[in-house]
């Protein structure tokens, strides 16, 4: 069959072209749109434009002239196209009449062929049936087969989960239902099967996430009492620790001790194998405390929180979980900081600071143990709350306490506390800031205690020497103070030279050094001894000196009373050594670095009062003696053999106050006693010649001085083996202005006085006033009542003339 041919362009026909010309009677415009018709329907364009043009001219039949003329024009051409396709329809029919016979032969062929197909593949068809049927059965068996294994895993992963439920195993039970989820419940074969897995699931999984929630909630509600418990015994530890350490220190300080007053003998300190085992378990139990590796080691259980947090992690509500835990647990340490207004701090403030010391160990053991369920950064949050909190709560309580007592326990106590945090790495920098910015009030209440107890001790005194009857009393009331002048033990019973007033003010200053040194001692500060020693200068110098003075002022009336308070002050000298010593190693510096800095004696007010006093009682008791010197004849025809009535009296007197004043006072109180009573009898004797008692007076009369001075200067001489010889000397001196005026009075040159020389050496203790007006009531024997009657004309004595010379150059000069 011929195939048909595309189209092409065709020009406009030269027979058109012709009959165009032939019609020249047309116009030419009609000949060019019939020309442009043409070529457009041989080009096969669209004539609308040309159907347009027509109607609109109103020329309708001019274009359909133009198209008969155009069909006529082509006619021609389609008859010679369907010649040419008629023949080739003829030639394709006698081909196909050609063919027939073959088709026939072949048609008879195929029918043939299908007889005996038929005849063969019928039984083949029945076997083929029969096999798809079996084939069929056997794939519906499979698939039921599998079907029920699938039925089977999933009833046993069922019954595994239950079992894990029913155990309590949640997180087993929980991977069950996810093995179910992602293996089982898409290819479950059954829809009823399904549909309830797919409603058990949900709620398995809300039932453990009630459980885990109830069984977190019961340990948050335990971890508090746990907590509380977990502090005390965090700070127990560190306050054994502390003990065992001021242990250590006491040997040291005892062997140092036994060092310095036995320089020979080197003392070495072994700790006790009882004290490493000991330490060794302490260590352990902190160790525990705070490096556990199990949820039970330290006395708390951290399981639950774990599961909690193991099993929410597993149920997707991980997030949730940790906002739950961190507000919980704020929630809590913020109701830690309620204090009660109904219980006092100072029985409650130990459970505070344990509940608080609890919370952050249990804390650091959560996020140094649970992954990620809190973060550093929130912990450091709530340690900074609590520090503020408990810096805010020790301010104001420390504001209120007027007790110094119940301001060192809490103190102690806080200081406890910031030794068992800082071992986890809590700062605790602010706590003892708070304490050292209490450190005077403390100091002042303290200092307040003490001059009330002091002030009773002081009241309690009766001025009497302490008896101690057994050893221990000795070494609680003078050994515990180092108050012993010799390392040998007295037999007992014993008789101290101090009072019972001396031991009781030791106890009162060692125990207020002692509290100084505990409320400094670990706060932060390592050198603090210049503080407890500025103290401790302040407790002696304005408390304890000021009772004493007051003491001696209003309730010393006699000599005993007073010479019992200067063997007391004398003692003390040594008392405050003892405590600026003690101060020292309690404080942790050497003994040496203390002696350097040691100021004076802090009591020597209080001193120099009690020797004052006494001194003002002898000086009036010896005044009564002399009082006898009114007696003395001052115009003797003769010297008296031996002293006068009043210097025997006196020299009684003395002797009796020396052998009664040894046993108790220290040989330079009695020396420096003694001296000022004895120079206090040479001015009464200066001062008797010199006042008006005393008109006149003569050579025998001084001569009789001159024994009395000379008992009183051999009074001095034998107090050598009480004193040392500079001493005894030192107590002959203070009877210098009598002896140097004596001397000059029986001198037979007197005016050798003027000589400044000899004045300095031999007469520098004499006011020239006093030696003029003195040696103007001297007279001489041949001085009598018509005396001069009898001597006129005789040579004036030598010595008379000296002395006439002496005052009128004394006159002359003054």
């Amino acid at each position: 069959m011929q195939s048909t041919k595309s189209r092409r362009k065709v020009a406009p026909s030269t027979a058109t072209n012709t009959a165009a010309t032939e019609n020249g009677g047309a116009d030419s415009a009609d000949k060019l749109d019939q020309l442009l018709l043409s070529s457009a329907i041989c080009n096969n364009e669209d004539i609308g434009p040309f159907i347009r043009k027509a109607f609109t001219s109103g020329k309708p039949e001019t274009l359909l002239h133009h198209l008969r003329h155009f069909s006529r024009s082509k006619e021609s051409e389609i008859e010679e196209v369907c010649k040419a396709h008629y023949q080739d329809f003829i030639l394709a029919v006698d081909d196909l009449k050609s063919l027939l016979s073959d088709v026939e032969s072949l048609k008879s062929a195929l029918f043939s062929s299908n007889s005996k197909l038929q005849l063969v593949a019928g039984p083949l068809l029945d076997s083929l049936d029969s096999f798809l049927e079996s084939r069929t059965v056997l794939q519906n068996v499979t698939i039921a087969l599998r079907s029920i294994a699938t039925c089977v895993r999933l009833i046993e992963i069922c019954s595994r989960s239950n079992f894990h439920l029913s155990r309590n195993n949640f997180y087993m039970s929980l991977k069950c239902l996810d093995s179910i989820e992602t293996e089982f419940l898409d290819k479950t074969p059954s829809s009823t099967l399904r549909r309830m897995l797919e409603k058990k699931i949900p709620e398995i999984r809300a039932h453990i996430e009630r459980q885990v929630s109830k069984e977190f909630g019961d340990w948050l509600v335990e971890i508090r009492v746990v907590s509380r418990n977990l502090g005390q015994l965090a700070i127990g530890q560190a306050s054994a620790a502390r003990q065992r350490e001021e242990d250590l220190r006491m040997k040291q300080r005892e062997a140092e001790e036994q060092s310095r007053l036995s320089l020979r003998d080197c003392v070495y300190a072994l700790q006790d194998e009882e004290d490493e085992d000991d330490n060794g378990n302490d260590q352990n139990d902190a160790v525990g405390l705070s490096n556990g590796s199990d949820g039970h080691s330290g006395g708390f259980d951290l399981t639950p929180l774990y599961r909690a947090y193991h099993i929410n992690q597993t149920l997707g509500l991980e997030d949730r979980f940790k906002q739950y835990y961190f507000e919980n647990r704020k929630l809590q340490l913020t109701s830690d900081f309620q204090v009660s207004s109904m219980t006092p701090f100072l029985e409650s403030h130990q459970t505070f600071f344990a509940q608080i010391a609890g919370f952050f160990i249990v804390e650091d053991r959560v996020l140094r143990t649970s992954g990620d369920l809190i973060s550093k950064m929130e912990v450091e949050n709530l340690w900074e709350t609590a520090m503020s909190k408990m810096c805010g709560v020790l301010e104001d309580q420390f504001s209120r306490m007027q007790t110094a007592n119940h301001l060192l326990l809490i103190k102690d106590y806080v200081s406890l506390l910031g030794v068992t945090l800082r071992r986890y790495g809590y700062p605790v920098d602010a706590l003892l800031d708070v304490l050292s910015k209490h450190r005077d009030k403390y100091h002042e209440l303290l200092l307040s205690d003490c001059r009330k107890q002091i002030a009773e001790a002081l009241a309690a005194d009766k001025f009497e020497q302490m008896l101690m009857k057994k050893e221990y009393e000795y070494s609680m009331n003078v050994l515990s103070f180092q108050l012993q002048i010799s390392d040998i033990v007295p037999a007992f019973p014993y008789v101290a030279p101090f009072s019972c007033t001396v031991p009781d003010c030791c106890r009162i200053v060692r125990s207020f050094v002692e509290d100084s040194v505990s409320f400094m001692s670990h706060g932060g500060q390592l050198d603090f001894y210049d503080v407890v020693k500025k103290y401790l200068d302040r407790l002696l110098s304005e408390v304890l000196d000021e009772a004493l003075l007051k003491l001696i002022n209003t309730a010393v009336h006699g000599v005993s009373q007073a010479m019992q308070m200067a063997a007391n002050m004398a003692v003390m000298e040594r008392a405050c050594d003892f405590f600026f010593r003690h101060a020292a190693q309690l404080s942790g510096i050497p003994l040496r670095m203390a002696e350097r800095g040691r100021r004076q004696f802090p009591l020597s007010k209080a001193r120099d009062a009690a020797e004052d006093m006494l001194s003002g009682l002898l000086k009036a008791k010896v005044d009564g003696f002399m009082t006898l010197i009114e007696n003395v004849n001052w115009m003797a025809d003769e010297p008296p053999q031996s002293g006068n009535e009043y210097v025997n009296e006196v020299m009684i007197y003395l002797e009796t106050l020396v052998s009664t004043a040894q046993q108790i006072l220290p040989a330079p109180v009695l020396k420096r006693v003694l001296q000022d009573v004895l120079s206090h009898i040479s001015e009464k004797i200066v001062g008797a010649l010199h006042g008006d008692l005393v008109k006149k007076f003569n050579v025998n009369a001084i001569i009789g001085i001159d024994v009395d001075v000379r008992l009183l200067e051999s009074f001095a001489d034998n107090q050598a083996p009480i004193f040392s010889d500079g001493d005894a000397s030192q107590l002959k001196m203070a009877l210098a202005e009598s002896r140097q005026l004596i001397n000059l009075l029986l001198s037979n040159h007197p005016d050798n006085y003027l000589n400044p020389v000899i004045r300095e050496r031999s007469y520098n203790t004499l006011d020239h006033k006093k030696v003029v007006t003195i040696s103007e009531k001297l007279r001489d024997p041949s001085d009598r009542l018509f005396g001069t009657f009898g001597t006129r004309g005789a040579k004036q004595n030598p010595k008379k003339k000296s002395l006439d010379v002496l005052i009128k150059r004394l006159r002359d000069a003054s």
